[in-house]
């Protein structure tokens, strides 16, 4: 499994294909396992296979989906999926909603500053991490409304999306590539800006798109975080709060 996250981008615990190679009473345990090493590394990590399997037939879940999706959540897992219940269910968006109702309860009962320090591990000392961090930080003591990275290449986002921040992170890029590869990211929301020919300019327009897509609003305090020069993927070094005119 190391060697698998060295050189992934994420990994899925896909718990119906696991079922097949390993007896069922090691899946709980090897699934908190897999879900606190891609955590360690902040790498992505997907849980899925019947999520709710009981709602591919009718409206309501058990109590026992309700409680691992939560419980998945409290681990840290980057996202939940589900298959056959919105793929072949009788009840998709019911079961998509469900989910979602599930989904926000736990995230409401999170201790976000614990699970931030859980967000790096021993012996890393890179820039990005310790600024990605400190942003974290400086978003929680100030009870920002939202924290906002500008990103050419995501991996901006990607870095404060690791700490999983109780502020709502709001990853702004020109690039549609890049728009569509934030929405994998755990807490961003992805948003287009204008192209402009300074970083500073970038950064008004982040702000100012933030708040016309009702993200923030005028008084609000938000923590920008970037990587100059703009574009150049490692490079986040930046931290700038400023007040929402």
């Amino acid at each position: 499994l190391d060697e698998i996250l060295a050189v992934s981008d994420g990994i899925m615990v896909a718990r119906g294909d696991m079922g097949v190679e390993i007896p069922i009473e090691e899946i709980p345990a090897l699934q908190k396992r897999m879900i606190r090493m891609a955590v360690s590394q902040g790498k992505h990590v997907i849980t899925a296979t019947q999520m709710l399997e009981s709602m591919i037939k009718n409206p309501r879940p058990t109590r026992a989906e309700a409680t691992d999706i939560a419980n998945a959540i409290y681990d840290g897992t980057t996202a939940i999926m589900l298959s056959g219940e919105s793929a072949a269910g009788k009840y998709p968006v019911e079961a998509v909603k469900t989910m979602s109702k599930i989904a926000e309860g736990a995230e409401k009962d999170i201790d976000y500053g614990s699970r931030m320090k859980r967000g790096t591990y021993e012996g890393e000392a890179d820039i990005t991490t310790a600024i990605a961090y400190a942003t974290c930080t400086a978003a929680r003591d100030l009870h920002a409304a939202a924290i906002i990275t500008v990103t050419l290449s995501g991996f901006t986002a990607e870095a404060i999306s690791r700490f999983k921040p109780e502020s709502p992170v709001i990853g702004c890029t020109v690039r549609e590539r890049v728009y569509r590869r934030l929405n994998i990211l755990w807490g961003v929301n992805p948003l287009m800006i204008p192209e402009e020919n300074t970083a500073d300019e970038l950064f008004e327009d982040a702000v100012s798109e933030a708040k016309k897509a009702g993200y923030v609003k005028a008084g609000d305090v938000v923590v920008i975080t970037a990587g100059v020069p703009l574009g150049k993927a490692g490079t986040t070094n930046m931290i700038h709060v400023v007040e929402v005119a």
